[in-house]
């Protein structure tokens, strides 16, 4: 049985999570919860009494679970299929990129910093375990405290402390980042973006669900502007690759539906999309827009950030999704509450990508 002491888990929202194509509002087909209770017995010998899922956004499945002695953890189950990035990577590979993230998020947290909620190691050591061939599950501590919805944050201080927790991130030592893997900037997916960018006639897969359709048709008629976005990319990739020394460990996604204020102080959760990368893969979410979080962050860690690098990571964020969510309706699916929230927002990314100046 695993202490009592290290208990506590998040009455938390999440949101839509850039480059994971699974939504979250039901649990993955063909998964019982008996099979995930068994799932934490053999990989934490935890005792589960209850058990109830929580649809709540996108990104991974989440549980609230409570074992025999009235603990209260969260375990999470991560759909493989859901993180591969090219049509040819193995779920194998996935599964190691998730391992390394977050045994990064586990260091960190040895390290000192407690703002960090990582996973909890299995009892071989391991910080996720596969649950047959396309699931992962991960389990984590029940932190109680104020959870916040995906949007912009409009409360200074609130950005202020995520500024102070990435500014710590980016500083630790570099012993915290040996298994953290290096930002390649790959969009997920893309190849079959730029497939369907040529017309839904070269799909040949009109029939996977109910948006597939309106899908390639939504994306063939924007297809100019896409592929615009797409070349801008491109060519911020190749001047990123001149600035590979600036590179620092990220957490990747510290927008508000990732963070939390608890009895303890501002906690940063969601460590799956952890990445040696410049540091403005962090910096573009939490600027206003004004250039004052760039200036407090080069005021504390003497790096100026570089703006060209911030609008790369602006671009990668849409790209992602519009790929992502054209995968999810490329395949099969079924019209759910997933799909449908899928679809809203791959329509919203269309709208940006058209507003964006040529």
């Amino acid at each position: 049985m695993l202490s009592a002491a290290s208990a506590a888990l998040t009455r938390r929202t999440a949101g839509v999570v850039g480059g994971k194509v699974c939504g979250v509002l039901t649990p993955p087909r063909g998964l019982s919860d008996n099979d995930l209770v068994s799932a934490l017995a053999d990989g934490w010998n935890l005792d589960v009494a209850s058990i109830a899922y929580r649809p709540v956004g996108f990104g991974s499945h989440h549980w609230s679970v409570i074992d025999t002695c009235g603990t209260r953890w969260f375990a999470n189950v991560d759909e493989l299929d859901a993180h591969v990035q090219a049509p040819e990577e193995p779920p194998s590979q996935v599964l190691h990129r998730l391992r390394a993230s977050f045994t990064t998020a586990i260091a960190l947290s040895d390290h000192g910093l407690d703002f960090v909620v990582a996973p909890i190691s299995a009892h071989d050591g391991r910080p996720l375990i596969p649950l047959g061939d396309r699931l992962a599950v991960s389990l984590y501590p029940f932190i109680d405290g104020q959870s916040f919805h995906w949007g912009e944050y409009s409360d200074p201080d609130h950005r202020d402390a995520v500024l102070d927790m990435i500014v710590a991130v980016h500083t630790s030592p570099r012993t915290t980042w040996r298994d953290a893997a290096r930002d390649d900037f790959t969009i997920a997916h893309r190849a079959h973006l730029e497939t369907a960018l040529t017309g839904p006639g070269t799909c040949g897969i009109e029939h996977s669900g109910p948006y597939t359709s309106r899908a390639a048709n939504l994306l063939t008629a924007n297809a100019a502007p896409i592929r615009r976005t797409l070349k801008s990319y491109d060519a911020l990739v190749e001047e990123a690759h001149s600035y590979a020394d600036r590179s620092v460990l990220t957490h990747g996604e510290p927008h508000l539906g990732n963070t939390m204020l608890t009895p303890d102080g501002w906690k940063l959760i969601d460590w799956d999309t952890t990445l040696v990368a410049p540091p403005e893969r962090d910096l573009w979410t939490i600027d206003p827009g004004d250039g004052s979080i760039l200036a407090a962050y080069h005021q504390a860690t003497g790096v100026t950030p570089i703006p060209s690098m911030i609008e790369l990571y602006t671009l990668q964020w849409d790209l992602t999704e519009l790929a992502v969510y054209w995968n999810q309706f490329r395949n099969l699916h079924y019209g759910d509450d997933n799909d449908h929230e899928g679809w809203q927002d791959l329509r919203e990314r269309i709208q940006r990508i058209n507003h964006r100046p040529s």
